[in-house]
């Protein structure tokens, strides 16, 4: 394994099931699901450094000025975005961390850190995203559709990412994302050691230490 660990980026359609893949992916693997900071107050049972980072618009905006974040955005009044801190802490640690964002925030985040491994996830087809929406039974065909809309507008991007993950079968899918990870590591160890190594040997070669 890799001392440094691998930062994973999981976006998808809304509908997707990406909330209960992460919650069964984190049960059954030790990764860390990097946690958000937030301007809205805490919701009844949420607890500061567990569900969010709350802070004061104050401190958010100064992270924003500070370059403390490594996404941010501003949805119905409240500011959400990604400490930085928080994450290179943890992958310093060896710890493999994933963020569950949206498209956009996927993206600044691999202009911040370019190793980042993206993978969305789908339905297998637009039918299925239809009907996960339908049968969720939490909103009107109005939203449904627009999430829908919204969905084909996503879908322009997908091609940017590392690995495009179905979600067909929960169990499948969540072997599938670790067996990704665990090869992003075996990918990462082969080419920041062994290159590292084979450059150190050639070096002495071409210096004259046979």
């Amino acid at each position: 394994m890799s001392k440094q660990g691998i930062l994973t980026v999981v976006s998808g359609f809304s509908g997707a099931g990406k909330g209960t893949l992460m919650k069964a992916l984190l049960k059954k693997y030790d990764y860390g699901l990097s946690i958000s900071a937030t301007t809205r107050a805490p919701r009844a049972g949420e607890e500061d450094g567990r569900e969010y980072f709350f802070l004061t618009r104050e401190r958010f905006e100064s992270m924003i000025e500070q370059g403390e974040l490594i996404e941010w955005a501003e949805y119905v009044g409240n500011y959400y975005g990604t400490p930085k801190k928080y994450v290179e802490e943890q992958l310093a640690a060896g710890k493999d961390v994933i963020l569950e964002i949206e498209v956009q925030g996927a993206f600044h985040v691999r202009k911040q850190f370019p190793e980042a491994l993206l993978l969305f996830i789908t339905p297998p087809n637009a039918n299925e995203l239809k009907s996960r929406l339908i049968n969720r039974g939490t909103e009107s065909m109005d939203k449904i559709e627009s999430r829908l809309h919204r969905a084909s507008e996503e879908a322009v991007f997908m091609k940017e990412y590392d690995f495009i993950v179905v979600n067909d079968d929960l169990d499948e899918c969540v072997e599938r994302l670790n067996e990704i990870i665990e090869n992003e590591h075996s990918r990462t160890l082969r080419n920041d050691s062994f290159i590292e190594k084979m450059s150190k040997e050639l070096m002495a070669f071409k210096k004259g230490d046979l």
